[in-house]
């Protein structure tokens, strides 16, 4: 309990302040616990070990899952996996405690023991237990129901938000997908496709051909049902996609241009931007009337627009006072209002899952940057910047944020930044690849 109680409290200093602060895990005694006067996140040293099985065959599965595992908490950042070669205690049972004195010679503040258990049907079953070492007790354990063997990535993937999840108290976001555009060929004749794949990278797979360029993919709160703006009819169009049916459908004949959608949180409905004589104004839709409502009027460009995650509110971009700036309305279109003021450009919002930030881009002095603020415009703080960054999305817990990444002479590419703007990473991708989006945890 202490090793758990030291950890939430260390992850709710750190959500408090880092905004101000980054904050770090540091060692003291056997506890961790939180420094927010440093400036460098300290990983909290977790053995996992790879998953029992009593054939061999399990035993290859249970590697193949412990490694997604140990790569998904290194990537957080809040984790520091260690190397199996440095165990001293080889477990060889499930049902006999571990031996803690061994775990503690190593460091190993948490200790994650599982076992693949072949079913009669063909599917695995997985146990796991997760131990505070310091503690000598158990923390939680969970059961991962039984799945066909080549769903082993993603079995890897719960069991990663699992331990996510008891050590911070925070939901995980590894049991995720990512939509992106997948770009190709020469700059004077990009092909842009659309693509899903896992979270880390893995499973790629194109949605849409070569032949017709896609933008802006969004995903539906429940996942299976997608948006994007398409050239396939000679003019943009919004799109929407059913994963489950392979099905799509233009999303109403509108005069103009349709682009920038994004799904309400209820997933019944939709907002976007609808270009009519060369005059951009936001717009609401519910999917299942087909009812439309224009929510801005104004001679400026007012675009990228995104739900607040009650529905209550719509963050968007405009130039109404002579430059993009960032601007919050309510649901209906009421109350206005700017909450961007600092120096630049600013686009590309997105509220965060939590309601608590709008991520954005913003550009200013010849480079772009990620950013996030309050809802009020408050505590603005810029995580990462280079010569192009740009369109951020949100992981599903709100602590995480993926956007893309450009370079002079260099395609762009996946990337994501945690809160603390420290854990700057690379997402592989078979090609080049924009505008990403996060999808919810998968069911």
């Amino acid at each position: 309990m202490r090793l758990m109680k030291s950890f939430l409290a260390s992850l709710v200093a750190l959500v408090a302040v880092a905004m101000t602060v980054t904050p770090s895990f540091a060692q003291q005694g056997d506890r961790v616990h939180v420094d927010i006067n440093q400036g460098n996140l300290n990983p909290m040293p977790i053995a996992v070990i790879d998953l029992l099985g009593e054939s061999a065959a399990a035993q290859q599965i249970g590697r193949d899952i412990s490694g997604v595992v140990r790569a998904d908490l290194d990537r957080s950042g809040l984790f520091r996996p260690i190397g199996t070669d440095a165990f001293i205690e080889r477990i060889e049972a499930m049902n006999i405690p571990p031996r803690f004195a061994d775990w503690k010679i190593i460091d190993a503040q948490a200790l994650a023991v599982g076992e693949v258990e072949p079913q009669p049907d063909g599917r695995i079953r997985v146990v796991v237990r997760l131990y505070d070492t310091f503690g000598e007790r158990q923390l939680n354990s969970l059961v991962v129901a039984p799945r066909t063997p080549d769903g082993w990535r993603r079995i890897g993937h719960v069991i990663a938000d699992f331990i996510y999840s008891e050590l911070t108290g925070e939901s995980g976001y590894f049991d995720t997908q990512i939509l992106f555009v997948s770009e190709t060929g020469p700059r004077t004749r990009r092909i842009k496709r659309l693509m899903i794949m896992d979270q880390d990278g893995a499973n790629p797979s194109f949605l849409t051909g070569p032949e017709s360029m896609v933008l802006t993919p969004r995903f539906a709160p429940n996942t299976r049902v997608l948006t994007y703006m398409s050239f396939e009819t000679g003019a943009p169009r919004v799109f929407l996609y059913n994963l489950s049916t392979n099905r799509r459908e233009v999303l109403g004949d509108f005069p103009g241009m349709t682009f920038a959608p994004r799904f309400r949180p209820d997933g019944n409905g939709i907002v976007f931007t609808l270009d009519m004589n060369g005059n951009s104004e936001i717009y609401a839709m519910d999917l299942q009337t087909r009812a439309r409502q224009r929510l801005t009027n104004h001679p400026a460009i007012d675009t990228s627009p995104s739900y607040s995650p009650d529905g209550g509110q719509i963050v968007f971009n405009s130039d109404r006072g002579g430059s993009p700036q960032l601007y919050v309305m309510n649901a209906n279109g009421s109350n206005q209002h700017r909450i961007s003021f600092g120096e630049g450009r600013y686009s590309t919002p997105v509220w965060s899952p939590r309601g608590d930030l709008i991520a954005f881009t913003r550009q200013s002095g010849g480079r772009f940057a990620i950013g996030v603020m309050r809802p009020d415009g408050g505590g603005e703080r810029i995580l990462t910047e280079s010569y192009l960054d740009e369109a951020p999305t949100w992981s599903p817990n709100g602590r995480v944020i993926m956007f893309f990444r450009e370079g002079r002479g260099e395609g762009p590419q996946l990337w994501s930044v945690d809160l603390t703007g420290r854990n700057l990473r690379r997402i592989p991708t078979q090609t080049d690849a924009s505008d990403p989006a996060w999808s919810p945890i998968l069911p």
